[in-house]
């Protein structure tokens, strides 16, 4: 049996819709500008080829969570989105077969630092500070593919303290679940426990100490988190 000189991290894991069972996470791969409308919110092309950003696993934390609002930004804003589950792997997955590679859906919040990603685009430098910092993947319970299906469209929605704010449908992704999965896998060898944030719809906006985030997506879900008092 192998010993560690420090004991073993936590294993970073998401709730299951009416199960004691978890969802164990791998990685986190979260999908760039895969919504027309936000892209051209951003000034961005919609007919760009998806591109991906990764956050760590243990950034997901589960609905209902209070996030201490995080440091070095004064422009945190909300991202909602369908999330996918993988739980068959694969490598360079041919299209027409990706929803194989799927477990499950639910329902997350790409948090962002925007000032931070604002600041890294104009020098041209890596998001990794304004997208993969602590608790800035809220998840929602997932469900299974084999009770919600493969969702094409539906709802996708967030408001802020009761407010809409992100209105779309899923009909309107640029990549649908199916190309996402493989050309992701393109990349990198997908495996059990990754998650997948397939993108985000128009409407994203700051956040700040007391707000109340609720989003949902038809068919798959919901989460409610608050943003807390920075630490």
């Amino acid at each position: 049996m192998t010993e560690f000189v420090l004991p073993l991290p936590a294993t970073a894991s998401v709730a299951i819709a009416g199960s004691l069972e978890r969802f164990a996470v791998r990685r986190i791969y979260c999908v760039g500008r895969n919504y027309a409308a936000h892209a051209r919110e951003f000034g961005n092309d919609e007919r760009d080829p998806p591109f991906f950003f990764t956050k760590p696993a243990d950034a997901v934390v589960d609905s209902g969570t209070a996030i201490p609002y995080p440091p070095l930004t004064a422009n945190l804003h909300h991202e909602i989105e369908l999330v996918a589950a993988i739980g068959k792997a694969g490598f360079r997955i041919p299209r027409d077969k990706g929803l194989d590679h799927v477990w499950g859906y639910g329902v997350g919040i790409d948090l962002t630092r925007r000032d931070l990603q604002d600041e890294a685009k104009k020098a041209a430098r890596p998001w990794d500070w304004s997208k993969a910092f602590d608790r800035s993947a809220p998840c929602g319970p997932l469900v299974q593919a084999q009770d919600s299906g493969h969702p094409q469209k539906g709802r996708i929605w967030l408001a802020v303290n009761g407010k809409v704010r992100q209105d779309a449908d899923l009909a309107e992704l640029i990549w649908p679940i199916s190309d996402i999965v493989s050309i992701c896998s393109e990349a990198m060898e997908l495996e059990p426990g990754d998650l997948i944030f397939t993108g985000t719809p128009a409407g994203v906006g700051a956040v700040g100490p007391g707000d109340t985030m609720t989003g949902g997506v038809d068919g798959i879900g919901t989460i409610e988190v608050t943003i807390g008092q920075p630490k």
